[in-house]
């Protein structure tokens, strides 16, 4: 018998079968996230997630709750959900599934993947944080700089902080600084959101330190419409300016025209721009829209 066998599921989750699905899941979902750690006795993968994964549930502090269902006994809801390799992970909001992985992962990534879940983690190193954004939201960088790093001080590998001072430093032109900061960051957490939106900002503003002037490159532009690459280099001036609205509509205009130019080369930059910016920006959400009403109308 494996260890998992003996202890079941760990301590501090709860058994789920067909049965209790609804219940224990569906309906507690609407109250709080819910993940659904989907095991089987004989996957060894399965006993090396359960303690990291009710580890990172518990440092939640209820703000997620953790359920296991076997799916040798209870085979119905994994196939239901598509489910094909275990260990996987679901997680249930508000009676839908929002999100999920497989396999098991190391602590770290378990804890980015509950921060999307529920929000980042609470206590000392949230409020430095919260108070680091307002900081930098009065528009005092060097103040907001020195409130990131007492994030650091606190918490060295926290990747939002280092994210965001490595865009402060991006905005003052200090390029190796900020990559510096990025290349600090272990490779297991080289893609959450904030380092891969930092480095998106970073390799922008290497594309844009050598584009040609605003002016001239408008000029070369109505000159001849069709000069995608003037266009192109125009975009990418615009946004080296901070005038984004206008960089994508000429990225938009390079779409619209020749889809096929530069190896869709446009549509490209304007995701690299959407990653910059981040998902939740009202920038990338306009561009975003712009982009899918040319390509699906």
């Amino acid at each position: 018998m494996t260890l998992q066998e003996q202890a079941g599921p760990a301590s501090g989750s709860k058994d789920v079968t067909t049965a209790s699905f609804r219940q224990d899941v569906i309906a507690e979902s609407m109250k709080q996230p819910v993940l659904v750690d989907f095991w089987a006795p004989w996957c060894g993968p399965c006993k090396q997630l359960a303690p990291a994964l009710e580890k990172a549930v518990a440092a939640t502090k209820g703000r997620v709750r953790l359920t296991k269902m076997n799916i040798d006994d209870h085979p119905q809801i994994a196939g239901q959900l598509g489910i094909q390799s275990i260990p996987a992970v679901i997680a249930f909001d508000k009676g839908q599934p929002v999100d999920g992985f497989v396999g098991a992962l190391p602590e770290s990534q378990i804890k980015t993947f509950l921060e999307r879940i529920a929000g980042k983690v609470s206590g000392g190193v949230k409020d430095l944080l919260d108070a680091a954004a307002q900081i930098l939201a009065a528009g005092d960088v060097a103040q907001a700089i020195e409130a990131y790093g007492a994030v650091l001080d606190e918490d060295p590998g926290n990747t939002a902080a280092i994210g965001a001072l490595a865009k402060l430093y991006i905005d003052q032109g200090q390029l190796d600084a900020a990559k510096a900061y990025l290349d600090s960051v272990p490779d297991d957490r080289q893609k959450d959101a904030e380092i891969v939106a930092a480095r998106a900002a970073l390799d922008l503003a290497e594309q844009t330190s050598s584009v040609g002037d605003l002016k001239g490159l408008e000029a070369s532009v109505a000159a001849n419409p069709n000069d995608h690459q003037a266009r192109f280099d125009y975009a990418l001036a615009l946004a080296a300016k901070g005038q984004h609205d206008e960089a994508v509509d000429a990225l938009i205009e390079i779409v619209k025209r020749d889809r096929t130019w530069n190896d869709d080369g446009a549509r490209k930059q304007l995701i690299q721009f959407f990653d910059a910016w981040g998902p939740m920006d009202e920038k990338t959400k306009a561009g975003r829209r712009k982009l899918s009403a040319l390509l699906f109308r």
